[in-house]
């Protein structure tokens, strides 16, 4: 190596013999104080010394900080063996599930299905209107069918959490499904003037978008592997994407209210001397605040979900 020392530029260079075989490929590590070189040996055995010659060169000093003498080494080792036994008599003790295999294929099979069936909303959606230059308003009735299909199956990812087949948390999984059945079916599916609105383009690009990365994701975890750029947009891609779709949402409850107001859908008429009716644009303009609640807590749960996959590795200090 070129260095600058107490007698200016010098090319410094030294040769270690080693006692024993070492691996060819040290690792080197540089740091503004010094410069680590780590050494692995072939075979994890005590040794006499750490060179050929008995004599120890001038310029190798000891780490008392990491010194171990052979009854420390042996301790050491012993405790190794002992841990790796008693993981194994702990591993033994757990019994095996029967059914983990069937499990495995029908989230492999769930995931799947849900990654083809975003995948054709949003080619469909893609093409249509940015390569045959077709309009927003027909959205709905392009690929309704579909979303209808998807978001029903996707009631089955409620059960799976509560079952503990996935390790989804509940509160966030029953916010998000049963927000945007809420938006397809009630809203969109009870008003046919809502279907041609250009706010359901984006609602449903939105959605799709964000589904491709998830399912994807998970369909792969599922057969134990992992893209690091897929990993990165799955835990990403909801930055932008979760509030612009919540936005979306919003807008299209609004579009609705009036609506409502005017045709009295799902208002609720109660029998007493005043004639009260509960308007159901009321409860749209709650749902608007509980919509917001939803996105924050999916959000929450996603940033945590990106600082556990995505967040410094923590290292184990040796």
């Amino acid at each position: 190596a070129q260095g600058h020392g107490a007698k200016g530029d010098n090319i410094y260079e030294f040769q270690i013999e080693f006692l024993e075989p070492v691996e060819p490929k040290p690792v080197c590590r540089v740091t503004q104080r010094q410069l680590n070189i780590t050494v692995q040996k072939k075979e994890s055995n005590w040794w006499e010394r750490l060179t050929k010659q008995e004599k120890r060169p001038l310029f190798l000093a000891p780490d008392f900080d990491r010194w171990l003498d052979e009854s420390d080494a042996e301790m050491e080792l012993k405790e190794k063996e002992e841990e790796k036994i008693n993981k194994m008599k702990i591993e033994s003790r757990v019994p095996k599930d029967p059914f983990k295999h069937l499990k495995k294929g029908y989230l492999i099979m769930y995931n799947l299905v849900q990654f083809l069936g975003f995948s054709w909303i949003f080619v469909n959606m893609t093409v249509r209107l940015f390569i045959l230059g077709k309009s927003f308003y027909d959205t709905f009735h392009t690929v309704a069918d579909m979303m209808y299909f998807c978001h029903t199956l996707a009631l089955m990812e409620i059960m799976n959490s509560l079952i503990g087949l996935v390790r989804s948390p509940l509160i966030p999984t029953v916010v998000q499904i049963l927000g945007r059945n809420f938006i397809l079916v009630v809203i969109l599916g009870s008003l046919e003037e809502m279907r041609s609105k250009p706010v359901v383009f984006f609602i449903f690009y939105f959605w799709s978008i964000i589904e491709l990365f998830r399912y994807s994701y998970y369909m792969l975890s599922c057969v134990g592997m992992e893209w690091k750029p897929l990993t990165w947009l799955r835990y990403t891609a909801w930055i932008p994407l979760y509030p612009l779709g919540g936005l979306a949402e919003a807008v299209c409850i609004v579009q609705s209210i009036p609506i409502f107001s005017e045709t009295g859908k799902f208002s609720l008429g109660l029998p007493n001397p005043l004639n009260v009716t509960i308007q159901f644009s009321f409860f749209l303009q709650i749902y608007l605040i509980v919509l917001f609640l939803g996105v924050f807590v999916n959000s929450h749960h996603l940033y945590k979900q990106r600082k556990q996959h995505l967040g410094p590795k923590k290292r184990k200090m040796k």
